[in-house]
């Protein structure tokens, strides 16, 4: 994977120029110059930092064509979802199967 062109398609994908991207994130413009005009490779928190400002994880980063695009409703059912237990994330998927087979 090309880091470089992977950042320039999110970026283009989101419409976020470097600018907004560096604002959005707080770190110096200056570092997404050097990644985007220079060639420089970030460091791990540095490409965690961008992703974040994206709006995406590490591992979506990495995904290149598998990304899934969620909802808003996905999203907050997600965010909802990693704070139960695994008692009440079973008891939600039987829940879930219930509804679908009426």
């Amino acid at each position: 994977m090309n880091i470089h062109s992977r950042l320039s398609d999110l970026l283009k994908q989101s419409g976020i120029s470097r600018y907004r991207l560096a604002k959005i994130c707080d770190i110096p413009e200056e570092t997404l110059t050097g990644i985007f005009k220079r060639g420089n490779t970030p460091t791990f928190a540095t490409l965690e930092t961008i992703c974040k400002g994206l709006g995406i994880t590490l591992a979506q980063f990495f995904a290149e064509n598998n990304m899934i695009e969620m909802s808003s409703d996905m999203k907050e059912f997600y965010e909802e979802w990693k704070l139960l237990t695994n008692e009440q994330k079973n008891l939600t998927i039987q829940v879930m199967k219930q509804m679908r087979s009426k």
